[in-house]
């Protein structure tokens, strides 16, 4: 969950440096924490319905927890990764290495608006990227989102889940759970879903929403261009 904005040399490396500093301490016990309340994010890996020997690209892929998963729900997919801390990439490896699918799961350092996986991983385009609670942690997501509508491949499908507005839960617990969102430097957006929307349809694919958990995850997914052979599927209901 990790990702963040290039600005240029100088603010690029600022930025680099300032998620090290956040997950220098918490990437060891990111992944037992953040269970209780990055909800959805099983639902996501289930909906990828990657096809056989395809391919698959993480942006802001933190502990490498969904690779991890990913890889194991999909055994003949090739599996791809980066992440602009590499505080957090310490722990992706540890847990690939451990998992033993270094053969098949790749991770290299990037961010969310520029990266090149050609010369990351010497791959053009990806079968599924996906976001993972990545873009209420990247200034300019919008960007970061027509950088990865630019790395799909024609039959390919972008998904996302991210917090939502939470709008069929008490204004105070949304309240609450905002505020304490922003010490993480966490925004939860209302315009991810128009600016999906408008992405997909200028791109000529189909695209999905639904809420999970009462309005707490957003789940969102841009499918194949109309002409192809499959589209983008699922209502992701109270996903879990």
């Amino acid at each position: 969950m990790s990702a963040h904005e290039p600005i240029d040399g100088v603010g690029y490396a600022s930025n680099r440096l300032d998620m090290d500093r956040m997950y220098r301490f918490q990437r060891h016990i990111y992944d037992a924490s953040r269970r209780f309340y990055l909800l959805g994010r099983d639902r996501l890996i289930a909906d990828l319905k990657v096809p056989a020997g395809g391919s698959v690209l993480e942006i802001g892929c933190g502990t490498g927890r969904n690779l991890v998963k990913a890889a194991r729900a999909y055994p003949d997919a090739r599996l791809f990764g980066f992440d602009i801390s590499d505080e957090m990439l310490k722990t992706a490896a540890s847990a690939i290495w451990k998992a033993g699918l270094t053969d098949r799961v790749r991770i290299a350092q990037g961010d969310a608006l520029a990266a090149d996986p050609l010369v990351m991983f010497g791959e053009r385009s990806f079968d599924r990227i996906y976001f993972s609670y990545a873009l209420s942690m990247i200034p300019r997501w919008s960007a970061a989102l027509s950088h990865a509508l630019d790395l799909l491949s024609p039959q390919g499908e972008l998904h996302i889940v991210d917090f939502g507005q939470c709008e069929n839960l008490p204004h105070g617990a949304k309240a609450l759970l905002f505020r304490w969102l922003r010490r993480f430097d966490v925004e939860p957006r209302a315009a991810i879903h128009p600016a999906v929307v408008q992405l997909a349809s200028q791109s000529g694919r189909p695209c999905s929403f639904a809420s999970g958990f009462r309005g707490y995850s957003w789940h969102l997914c841009v499918g194949a261009s109309r002409n192809g052979v499959h589209h983008c599927r699922g209502d992701a209901g109270e996903a879990t």
